[in-house]
């Protein structure tokens, strides 16, 4: 069953045009990896389609509903989360973060599922009550995986999860987005890391704020487009 879909999808800042006419679906459950380099147009998609910037043509549907004069808190509340490259507020406690990410909900399913995410993030509960400020990069990525986690979105949209990582902490990024997928959460990857390709599913090339190439997780990789542009082959 299709989740979002994008069609003909138009959106950027003041006389500036970003997106040109973009087509795009995610399925329930499936994992699409946004693949580009910077300035591609990945961060203006996925802020588009969760309302932070107009979409000036075309249609954002999910679950079969539009979405373009929805505020960006309606859209949350229909079950979709977005996670910044930055994700957390630094001068807010670890729980306090936490609790935002779920501010539409009752107290008790908050702390319910606090606690469940606490039990994921072990580093996260020795920490609860310091400021996000204090945490490592790495540390603070999870937060942001834990901020938009507690709201059990149907579809996840992050944006470059692996900035600022070294690849340790890469790889404990997609471990705990594989027990997301594992819980049914579809999620929309935009990264230049193709490490995240393990994750997905399927995957679109973004290029000049226009869709160059999409396909299966193995068609990616076997494109010379992608080879050439990041496997440097």
């Amino acid at each position: 069953m299709t989740l979002l879909s994008l069609e003909g999808v138009e959106a950027g800042y003041g006389p500036l045009q970003i997106l040109w006419g973009i087509d795009l679906d995610v399925a329930a459950g499936e994992t699409v990896l946004l693949l580009g380099a910077n300035s591609a147009g990945k961060t203006t998609l996925l802020r588009t389609i969760i309302g932070l910037i107009a979409c000036r043509g075309g249609t954002i549907r999910f679950e079969g509903e539009a979405l373009q004069m929805l505020a960006p808190d309606q859209r949350i509340r229909r079950g979709i989360a977005f996670m910044s490259e930055l994700g957390v507020f630094p001068s807010l406690s670890i729980e306090e973060n936490i609790r935002l990410g779920g501010y539409f909900l009752d107290r008790a399913t908050v702390r319910q599922r606090s606690d469940r995410l606490f039990e994921m993030f072990p580093d996260l509960a020795k920490k609860r009550r310091h400021a996000a400020a204090t945490l490592s990069g790495g540390q603070r990525k999870m937060l942001g995986i834990a901020k938009v986690l507690v709201s059990e979105p149907r579809l996840l949209l992050m944006d470059e999860p692996s900035s600022g990582l070294a690849p340790v902490f890469v790889k404990q990024v997609i471990k705990i987005l594989q027990t997301a997928i594992g819980a049914g959460t579809a999620l929309l990857i935009a990264e230049q890391n193709v490490a995240f390709l393990e994750l997905a599913d399927r995957g679109y090339l973004i290029d000049g704020g226009r869709v160059r190439l999409s396909g299966t997780r193995a068609q990616l990789e076997a494109s010379t487009a992608v080879r050439e542009a990041y496997f440097g082959l």
